[in-house]
């Protein structure tokens, strides 16, 4: 695939099927739909334009832990009451140094009923899609696959191979947001830069049905080749999300389904009891990585197009959802002010908002993931003595979740 992004001043004579529109998304995952919901009431209109079929993209095997800020956004944007009774609300964080050295993170420590919420991929998609799709104001080129984009003055010319035309849609918008994931062609194309690394780890990610119930406790567990995260989900079942060096993980993948599971016993404790697998085990490989700027001419990036980050803590899909309602934010300011919602000095404000929020997240989970993920004894003891202070003191352990709940900073606002 090929997308070019000229600037020029006048735009190309060109045969095509031309459709107008306000805002372009390319990417209607969860990031790029919950962007879209939360503009269906701005005025603007909106064309969604993702790779595949709603109902493929909302069947990917995957479940998420959902901050209360996500929760929130949700809530605001009218979807909250389809998603919750099918999501799972977690009253306990425990987090732990192999099997030893347990912190228990309740609600009590933050002044609320709750820390947060586990929910599958297909629950939260769904709904989002169903929200949309209620709305005159959004339309979708699904499935269409970009092809190239052309930035103008006043507009961006996007040209999409769509399974409805028999030649390309080119698609005038007064701006494109690209949702599009960590490797964005359309970032790419942009020629916007970015800075990070791999990390030595992959992920294995699968989901396991218990023996025993998991009470809505989310696990933490930290062992020196990686943390690994156990969220609970509906139906005594768990995502677990195991972190280890990429031929250790490779393994684990490849590895007999009895030797997994006993494995996966040993590292959680025997706390759930026997183990099944409930569905293919996955591996990913992790990486930090952060834009130079998420705004151009034209073009904004939100969710992973513009960011991401170690699993660890499950923070990465929250971001983008913040990244979407901020940005929604932005626009919707820009646009009842009568200004350019594509002009670069009116997207400013939002890369200004979101970057130096996200490099918090980005910095505290690449901390967790470098100083657990060792066996040197100097930083075995420092993590410890962390640990024992979380758990004898109240502000540490509120600080910490008021950062990984979401609440920390400004928070954005949905009409």
């Amino acid at each position: 695939m090929t997308i070019a992004a000229p600037l020029t001043a006048q735009p190309t004579i060109h045969p095509h099927p031309t459709y107008k529109t306000d805002i372009a998304i390319v990417g209607a995952g969860i990031v790029g739909a919950t962007l879209a919901c939360a503009l269906k009431d701005s005025g603007l209109n909106i064309t969604l334009i993702e790779t595949q079929p709603q109902e493929k993209a909302a069947s990917k095997r995957q479940a998420y832990a959902l901050t209360l800020m996500s929760g929130k956004i949700f809530e605001r944007l009218g979807v909250w009451q389809e998603i919750l009774p099918q999501i799972v609300t977690f009253n306990q964080i425990q987090i732990s140094d192999a099997n030893r050295w347990v912190v228990n993170l309740t609600p009590n420590d933050l002044g609320m009923d709750r820390l947060g919420y586990v929910g599958e991929h297909r629950v939260i998609l769904t709904a989002l899609q169903r929200q949309i799709n209620q709305s005159n104001q959004i339309q979708w080129v699904c499935p269409g696959q970009v092809q190239e984009i052309r930035y103008f003055d006043n507009f961006a010319q996007v040209w999409v191979n769509s399974a409805e035309h028999s030649e390309p849609v080119v698609i005038e918008s007064r701006l494109v947001v690209a949702t599009d994931g960590a490797k964005s062609p359309i970032r790419q194309a942009a020629e916007i830069s970015t800075q990070g690394w791999r990390y030595w780890q992959s992920c294995v990610a699968t989901t396991i049905k218990t023996e025993k119930p998991h009470n809505n406790v989310a696990f933490e567990r930290f062992w020196y080749t990686g943390p690994m995260g156990v969220l609970p989900l509906p139906g005594n079942r768990v995502q677990v999300v195991w972190t280890a060096p990429h031929e250790q993980a490779e393994a684990l993948q490849q590895l007999d389904e009895a030797e997994f599971l006993r494995l996966l016993e040993y590292r959680t404790d025997g706390i759930l009891g026997r183990l099944e697998l409930d569905g293919p085990r996955f591996v990913f490989p992790v990486k930090l990585m952060q834009c130079d700027r998420y705004v151009g001419h034209r073009l904004a990036l939100a969710g992973d197009a513009a960011h991401c980050c170690h699993p660890v803590g499950g923070q990465g899909l929250n971001l983008g959802i913040r990244d979407a309602a901020a940005l929604a934010e932005i626009i919707k300011n820009s646009h009842t002010q009568n200004k350019d919602i594509g002009n670069l000095e009116n997207l400013k404000p939002y890369q200004q908002w979101r970057k130096p929020q996200n490099w918090m997240i980005l910095g505290f989970t690449d901390f967790l993931d470098r100083t657990f993920s060792t066996d040197w004894f100097p930083v075995v003891w420092t993590r410890r003595l962390g640990l024992l202070f979380l758990q004898k003191f109240r502000i540490g352990r509120t600080l910490s979740l008021r950062l990984m709940t979401g609440l920390m900073g400004r928070a954005p606002e949905i009409d």
